[in-house]
C-alpha cells in the first residue's frame, strides 16, 4: 500500500544525478557568447573537464540542490579585424554555497594562448563579460536540477521548489530559538518495544584537524554552516541537541575533545520506530595531515540500512565537502546486524573438531612421506 505524499515525502532521500549535471554544463555553457563595443567576440567553445559531485535530495517535503562541481572549460574570440583568439578557463567551484547561498563568489583561474595583435582587447573582453555571462547561466543550475529530477523524489503533483532546506525564519527570532522549539516536547525515554536492529558504519578521511571537524559537530553556532538548518547543542554530557531544524535529535552521552562523540539518535521520520533512539559514536583519528571520521550508528531498525547509509554519505561526508573540507577517501559503508531476542544457537561439536582432525592427518601423511622420500633419493 502506497503511503500518503504527506508521509512518502517525509522520508530522507537522495538522488546521483552528476552525469545529467556534467550533461548540463557541456550543453549550456557552449551556449554562451558575448560581444564588445568594437566588435570583438567571445564565446565558451568546449567545456573540457568536469570533475565533482551533483545530487538532488528531499528532506521534509523540501527538495535540497547538493552539488559542489570543478569545471576546466576552452574559450575562443575574435578581435575588430577577425583575428583568432583562444584561451583557457577553470573555475575550481561551482556550488550551492555559491549560487543560492550567497557565501563566497565565483574564483576565475584564466590563461591566454594566442599572442598577436589585439588578443590582449579580446582577452580583455573575456574577463569583464563572459564572468557575467557564465554567472547568469549558472544561476538557472539549481532549478534545472528540481524541474527534470523532482518528480522523481516528490510525490505530489506539486514538487517543492526551494533550492535549501533552510527553513524560513522569522526576522525577530533566531534560528536557534526556531531549532530549540522542535525539542519543545521533552525527548522520549527509550521504547519498551524490541526492535530487531543493525550497526551502520561509514568512514571519510578529511585534510583537516581532529579538532576542527569536533567543532563543526558539536558548536552550536558552527552546526548550520553544513546542515543549512538551525541546531541547537550544547556540547555537553546528558544535554539534549537537534540538528537539521530537529530532524536529528537526542542526548550526548560523552564527548573527549577531539577523538569521539556518542550520543543518542533518533530520526523524525515516519519511517523510524516512536520513541527509538540508536546510538552514535563518531571517532575522529587524527594523522600527520588529515583526520579520519567514523560515523558508527547502533541500533538502526532492519530494512532502513539503505536510506541511514545514503544519510550519513549526503547529509554528514557530503556537508563538509560543501563548505570546502577535502575528502581524501571514502571508504564503504558496512552493516552489523543484531537480531532480538539475541539466541545463538551454540555449534556443533563436529564441526569444532575437524579443523584439528584435518591437521592430524596431515601431519601423519608428512610423516610417513619423509622416510620413502629419503630412500627413494639414496637409490
Amino acid at each position: 500500500m502506497a503511503l500518503p505524499p504527506s508521509t512518502a515525502n517525509w522520508h530522507w532521500k537522495n538522488k546521483n544525478i552528476t552525469k545529467w549535471g556534467e550533461e548540463w554544463m557541456k550543453r549550456e555553457l557552449t551556449t554562451i557568447s558575448v560581444s564588445g563595443d568594437r566588435g570583438e567576440v567571445v564565446s565558451v567553445s568546449s567545456v573540457n573537464e568536469v570533475d565533482g559531485d551533483v545530487e538532488l535530495g528531499q528532506r521534509k517535503s523540501k527538495l535540497i540542490t547538493i552539488f559542489d562541481i570543478r569545471i576546466t572549460l576552452s574559450w575562443v574570440g575574435t578581435t575588430s579585424d577577425g583575428t583568432e583568439v583562444k584561451g583557457s578557463l577553470t573555475i575550481p567551484e561551482i556550488s550551492h554555497e555559491i549560487i543560492c547561498d550567497k557565501l563566497s563568489d565565483f574564483v576565475y583561474e584564466w590563461s591566454l594562448s594566442t599572442s598577436s595583435a589585439g588578443a590582449d582587447s579580446v582577452f580583455a573582453l573575456a574577463k569583464k563579460s563572459l564572468c557575467a555571462a557564465l554567472e547568469t547561466k549558472l544561476a538557472t543550475f539549481p532549478s534545472a536540477i528540481i524541474d527534470t529530477h523532482g518528480k522523481d523524489l516528490t510525490v505530489s503533483a506539486q514538487p517543492s521548489r526551494t533550492g535549501t532546506p533552510t527553513p524560513s525564519t522569522p526576522a525577530d527570532k533566531p534560528a536557534a530559538s526556531v531549532a530549540r522549539s522542535a525539542l519543545s516536547q521533552a525527548i522520549r525515554s527509550e521504547t519498551d518495544e524490541k526492535v530487531n536492529t543493525t550497526t551502520v558504519t561509514a568512514s571519510a578521511i578529511f585534510q583537516a584537524s581532529a579538532d576542527d571537524l569536533f567543532a563543526l559537530l558539536t558548536d552550536e553556532k558552527k552546526i548550520p554552516s553544513w546542515t543549512r538548518a538551525p541546531a541547537v547543542s550544547a556540547a555537553k554530557p546528558d544535554t539534549e541537541y537537534s540538528l537539521f531544524g530537529g530532524g536529528v535529535k537526542g542526548k550526548y552521552h560523552s564527548l573527549e575533545q577531539g577523538k569521539k562523540i556518542v550520543q543518542s539518535w533518533n530520526l523524525n521520520s515516519p519511517t523510524w520506530p516512536t520513541g527509538h533512539y540508536a546510538t552514535l559514536t563518531t571517532s575522529l583519528d587524527q594523522s600527520s595531515d588529515s583526520t579520519k571520521v567514523t560515523w558508527s550508528l547502533d541500533g538502526v531498525p532492519l530494512g532502513m540500512e539503505d536510506e541511514i547509509e545514503r544519510n550519513i554519505k549526503g547529509y554528514y561526508i557530503h556537508g563538509f565537502k560543501s563548505i570546502g573540507y577535502v575528502e581524501l577517501y571514502h571508504a564503504d559503508t558496512s552493516f552489523r546486524t543484531s537480531i532480538i531476542p539475541d539466541k545463538i544457537p551454540p555449534s556443533s561439536p563436529r564441526s569444532s573438531y575437524l579443523p584439528a582432525v584435518l591437521i592430524g592427518t596431515l601431519v601423519l601423511a608428512a610423516a610417513f612421506s619423509i622416510p620413502y622420500l629419503s630412500g627413494s633419493s639414496s637409490k
